[in-house]
C-alpha cells in the first residue's frame, strides 16, 4: 500500500525535475548574450553585404561580447556574481557600470568602422536599455532575459515574419523560464517584456 502511494509523489517528481531541466535550458539559450549575438548574426546574414556584415560581426564580439563574457566567468570565479546571470539585485549594482561601458565601446568600435545607420541605432538603443535598467534596478530586479529576448524578437519581425515568429515564441518561453526558476518575479519579466518591446520599436521600426 504504502509502495503505491509513493509512485506518484515519484512520478511527479520526476516530472518537475524535468521541467526545471528544460527551464535552464531555455534560460541559457535564452541569456542575453547568446539571444542579441544571435540576432545581430541573422539580421548581419539577411540585411548587409559580406564585408560590411563580417566588420560589424568581429567588432561586436571583439568589444561586447568576448568582454562580457569574461566579465560575467571571472565575476563568477571571484565569487563577486552569484551566477552567470548576476541574479542578486545588490550584485548588480556594480555589473550594469561595466555593463554599460562595454555597450558604449560597441558604438563607439561600430561608428569608427562606419556601419549602417540601422545598426548604430540598434546598437544606441541597446546601451539605453542598459541605462534604464540600471535606473531600475533601485526598485526592482528587471529581467534583462526577458527584456532583450523581446527586444530581439520584435526586431526580427523587420527580417520575416517566420524568422519574427520562431525568435518571439523563443521569448515566450524565456519568460516562462525565468519565472520557473524563481529567478524574478512577476513584475520584473512584464517589466523586461515592455522595455524591450519598445525598445526594439524604436531602434527598428520608429520613422
Amino acid at each position: 500500500m504504502n509502495k503505491g502511494a509513493g509512485a506518484p509523489n515519484k512520478d511527479s517528481s520526476r516530472s518537475r525535475s524535468s521541467t526545471w531541466r528544460l527551464a535552464r535550458i531555455i534560460s541559457w539559450i535564452g541569456h542575453p548574450l547568446v539571444f542579441v549575438s544571435s540576432s545581430v548574426a541573422i539580421i548581419v546574414f539577411f540585411r548587409l553585404a559580406n564585408r560590411v556584415g563580417v566588420s560589424v560581426l568581429i567588432a561586436l564580439i571583439l568589444a561586447v561580447v568576448l568582454p562580457t563574457l569574461f566579465l560575467l566567468i571571472r565575476g563568477v570565479r571571484s565569487g563577486r556574481w552569484s551566477d552567470a546571470d548576476v541574479s542578486v539585485q545588490s550584485e548588480r549594482v556594480h555589473f550594469y557600470p561595466r555593463a554599460i561601458l562595454l555597450s558604449a565601446g560597441g558604438v563607439v568600435a561600430l561608428l569608427f568602422l562606419h556601419a549602417p545607420t540601422s545598426i548604430v541605432r540598434g546598437a544606441l538603443v541597446t546601451l539605453a536599455l542598459l541605462i534604464i535598467a540600471a535606473v531600475i534596478n533601485r526598485y526592482l530586479k528587471i529581467s534583462l532575459h526577458t527584456m532583450f529576448a523581446f527586444y530581439c524578437a520584435v526586431i526580427l519581425f523587420g527580417i520575416g515574419w517566420v524568422v519574427g515568429t520562431v525568435a518571439l515564441l523563443l521569448a515566450i518561453l524565456v519568460f516562462w523560464s525565468r519565472l520557473h526558476l524563481r529567478r524574478h518575479a512577476l513584475a520584473d519579466v512584464v517589466l523586461g517584456m515592455i522595455v524591450g518591446s519598445v525598445g526594439a520599436i524604436v531602434a527598428a521600426w520608429w520613422p
